[in-house]
């Protein structure tokens, strides 16, 4: 009996630490970017969707950016196509870029479908739709990629309007340019962008890194939490390499737009988004700007 008691008393001691968050964030627009093995994986699927799902029923306002990298190369390669990458970029010629549609459409709606088995309204768009996402083509070090475009501009009225509907915008990353050419998106940069037009509280990337080392080698370096002047300093010292660089790059200019806190975490966790953003601690790395202040001190 008393181990049973102790057991409620944990549970509602994380209720209660929970608390100040669910106040502070009431109403407030997060950005979800979701992909990595956390989109493979039916289980961290499941877990994935149902915290986004809890968000918006202790009263945020979330919206998902997804990815599908992994499952757009197993459906090139299904064609007979090898999946080529220049700098991390997928090279996407005409075919490639209506296979990645297609399956970033598929993807996304699987995911409406699961939130709405939750017992949210969930809407899928992708950046195409009331021209949420402009793009012109974008370069790779000079090198012609094909139909990869970078955001020029963020028409975010759809998604104004999903949300004062009461809906839960869930979001693919291709886009039109101005001649109304299709292209794909990195989910990274589009997450990015989204929430910097909105200005969202919050953008939360679920990868499947921890989150940001002070040194990569030593895995009791992760940093809880860090300032944008601090984060800055970490890029210039080369310190931060690989795909953590475009992702902290990213997360800085999402602070320097107006959003109030970026949060990188592994999504190889389950749980790991309700963790991060509702206990002291969290479980990855959160980027603030200089004049926020830290909720945990090390």
């Amino acid at each position: 009996m008393r181990e049973e008691m102790e057991t409620y008393l944990e549970k509602a001691a994380v209720l209660v630490e929970a608390l100040p968050y669910i106040q502070r964030f009431n109403r407030k627009i997060i950005v979800v970017k979701y992909g990595g093995s956390a989109m493979v994986d039916e289980e961290l699927k499941k877990s994935v969707i149902s915290d986004v799902t809890l968000l918006k029923l202790v009263g945020f306002k979330p919206i998902i950016v997804h990815g599908g990298g992994k499952e757009i190369s197993r459906w090139v390669n299904k064609v007979g196509k090898e999946a080529k990458f220049i700098n991390g970029l997928r090279v996407t010629d005409e075919e490639t870029m209506e296979i990645a549609e297609m399956v970033l459409n598929r993807v996304n709606k699987s995911l409406v479908s699961m939130v709405q088995q939750l017992g949210v309204k969930a809407v899928g768009v992708s950046g195409k739709d009331g021209g949420l996402l402009k793009v012109e083509k974008k370069y790779a070090d000079g090198h012609d990629i094909g139909y990869v475009g970078e955001i020029t501009e963020v028409d975010p009225k759809i998604l104004y309007d999903l949300l004062e509907k009461d809906f839960l915008p869930i979001v693919c990353p291709v886009g039109m340019d101005g001649s109304f050419d299709t292209y794909n998106i990195n989910a990274d940069d589009a997450a990015c962008a989204i929430a910097k037009a909105l200005k969202a509280e919050k953008l939360a990337f679920l990868t499947d890194i921890e989150g940001v080392y002070r040194d990569f080698d030593d895995k009791d370096s992760l940093i809880s939490e860090i300032h944008v002047g601090e984060a800055k300093e970490l890029i210039q010292s080369g310190t931060i390499g690989g795909g953590m660089l475009p992702k902290l790059s990213n997360c800085i200019d999402a602070i320097e737009a107006g959003v109030s806190r970026v949060h990188i975490m592994d999504g190889r966790i389950r749980h790991s988004l309700l963790l991060e953003i509702f206990s002291n601690k969290g479980v990855g790395t959160a980027i603030l700007g200089d004049s926020e202040e830290k909720y945990y001190h090390e």
